[in-house]
């Protein structure tokens, strides 16, 4: 067992000796049409440190891992100010273009420049935009319910390789999970983290969860992920709270919950 922290070393114990799923491949987003349903993912440009992947899921809010809004090196939070979501990003334009007005992680989150495996279970994070996005091609994507292990789920990101356009999953496998993490056999890489995992209900994608992390059970290749049920209520009641007038200094936390939307359709494999 190499690379996983202690609290999933229970649920990555019954990994060992699985036939690997039959995932399917990863395809690249090229064109229009290619995209078609998948614009509200975006990619998250942070400052002069790189990218991640995020998704909206109200015409102001986006979804993506906490981690993501720490320089790696300093262990300081990117201000807002310097984060930008480029909607449907795709060889050189996006579908919309925003600034980040408001940013908060999930209140349990610790930042290590370490970025220890232990955090996974409170990688996520909420951006406000500085202005809603509203167009009828790009709807905001709903929030389901966790999948439990032997579920579907697919993956649309961005990663160091393919950073120029969204590649999507559209099956993967949930091997196992339990409230606060789950451990999946979606393929990601570095600038997938925050990328939304979705469970697909009647055809139609909601998002689950949150890629945080690529790790390694006895040599076979994982995503961790967050599931959002529980976290996004905290979210949601940091929210509540931090509308209250008070500590007018910091002025850069806001929370938002969870949005609406028709969802986008994956095609059946």
């Amino acid at each position: 067992m190499r690379h996983l922290f202690p609290g999933l070393l229970a649920i990555a114990l019954g990994l060992a000796g699985m036939a690997p799923a039959q995932d399917a491949a990863m395809v690249s987003l090229q064109t229009a049409d290619d995209s078609r349903g998948w614009d509200a993912v975006g990619k998250l440009m942070l400052g002069e440190r790189g990218f991640c992947t995020g998704a909206l899921i109200e015409p102001q809010l986006v979804l993506t891992a906490a981690h993501c809004l720490y320089d790696k090196t300093t262990g300081v939070q990117i201000r807002p100010e310097e984060i930008q979501f480029f909607a449907g990003w795709r060889n050189g334009r996006a579908a919309a273009y925003r600034g980040v007005a408001r940013a908060v992680t999930h209140p349990d989150y610790r930042f290590s420049g370490m970025d220890k495996l232990g955090r996974v279970t409170a990688d996520l994070a909420l951006l406000e935009l500085s202005q809603p996005i509203r167009l009828p091609s790009l709807i905001p994507f709903e929030t389901g319910a966790t999948p439990i292990e032997g579920d579907s789920v697919g993956v649309v990101s961005y990663a160091q390789d393919r950073s120029e356009a969204p590649s999507i999953q559209e099956f993967c496998e949930v091997l196992a999970g339990r409230r606060e993490t789950l451990i999946l056999s979606c393929n990601v890489d570095f600038g997938s983290s925050g990328a939304p995992v979705f469970s697909i209900t009647d055809g139609i994608a909601r998002v689950v969860s949150v890629i945080s992390a690529k790790a390694e059970v006895e040599g076979r290749k994982v995503a961790l992920a967050v599931p959002l049920a529980a976290p996004l209520a905290v979210l949601r009641a940091t929210l509540d709270a931090s509308k209250r007038p008070a500590n007018p200094g910091s002025g850069t936390v806001s929370v938002l919950s969870g949005g609406q939307g028709t969802g986008a359709k994956f095609i059946k494999p």
